[in-house]
C-alpha cells in the first residue's frame, strides 16, 4: 500500500502559491489510516520513549492512537490560550506567517524521554517550536516522526543539522517545487508571464498536480 496515493493535493491553500497536502483522504479509509499508524508504530521502536508529544491539531489524530498502542502518556502541544493551567510558551516561524505553541507546565518531567508526532514537516518552525517546548520541561527529544514530509522546503534536514532524529513516511515536493516544475513546462516566456496564477492552470494540469 503506499500512502502517497491517499493524500489529497489542494492549490494556493491556505494561500496563494502553497500547495496543501491533505490528510483527511487518508484517515477517512480506515484501512489506509490504520496502515498509518501501525508504519509510526514501527518507526517509533528506533527510540527510547517516555512519552509522546504532538502538535495541534492534526498531529493528535496520529500520535494519540500511537500512545494507545504503545502504552505512553500523550502530551498536547496547543494553540496560544488553549490549555487552562500554566504553561511555556514559544513562538516560532511557519511557512505562511507566525504561530505561537504552549505546553502545560506539568505535562513533561525531568529528563523525560519525547518522541513528537506531526502529520507534516515543511520549513521545521512548527517542529523546532515543539522541541523548544520540550526542552523548556526540562525533556529530552528522543527523536520525531512525520507523516509526510515536504523535502525541498527543508524542514528535515534543519532538525538533521541540529542533531536530531527524524522519521518521515512519505515525501512529497512544496509549494516552491511546484512554481519550478511549472516553469519547465512552458518553454516560451509569454507563458511564464501568464502563470502569476495557479488556477488558470489546476484544471488543465490537474494530475500533475496530483501526481507531484
Amino acid at each position: 500500500m503506499d500512502l502517497k496515493d491517499y493524500i489529497r493535493s489542494i492549490p494556493d491553500y491556505p494561500k496563494k502559491g502553497i500547495l496543501f497536502r491533505d490528510i483527511t483522504t487518508l484517515i477517512k479509509d480506515s484501512k489506509v489510516f490504520k496502515e498509518t499508524i501501525n508504519q509510526i508504530v514501527d518507526r517509533s521502536k528506533k527510540f527510547k520513549i517516555d512519552k509522546i508529544a504532538a502538535i495541534e491539531s492534526r498531529g493528535f489524530v496520529f500520535a494519540s492512537a500511537v500512545s494507545y498502542i504503545l502504552d505512553k502518556p500523550f502530551i498536547m502541544l496547543r494553540k496560544k490560550n488553549k490549555l487552562p493551567a500554566e504553561t511555556y510558551s514559544t513562538d516560532f516561524e511557519l511557512e505562511y506567517g507566525t504561530a505561537t505553541i504552549e505546553v502545560h507546565k506539568d505535562s513533561i518531567t525531568k529528563n523525560d524521554s519525547v518522541l513528537i508526532i506531526d502529520d507534516l514537516i515543511a520549513t521545521g518552525g512548527t517542529a523546532e517550536g515543539a522541541a523548544k517546548l520540550v526542552k523548556m520541561s526540562g525533556g529530552n527529544i528522543a527523536g520525531f516522526i512525520f507523516v509526510i514530509n515536504l523535502f525541498d522546503l527543508g524542514g528535515c534536514d534543519k532538525l538533521k543539522k541540529s542533531n536530531y532524529r527524524v522519521e518521515n513516511l512519505i515525501e512529497f515536493p512544496g509549494h516552491w517545487m511546484l512554481k519550478k516544475i511549472f516553469y519547465k513546462l512552458f518553454k516560451n516566456k509569454s507563458e511564464h508571464k501568464k502563470l502569476t496564477q495557479l488556477e488558470k492552470y489546476e484544471k488543465k494540469y490537474k494530475k500533475i498536480i496530483e501526481d507531484i
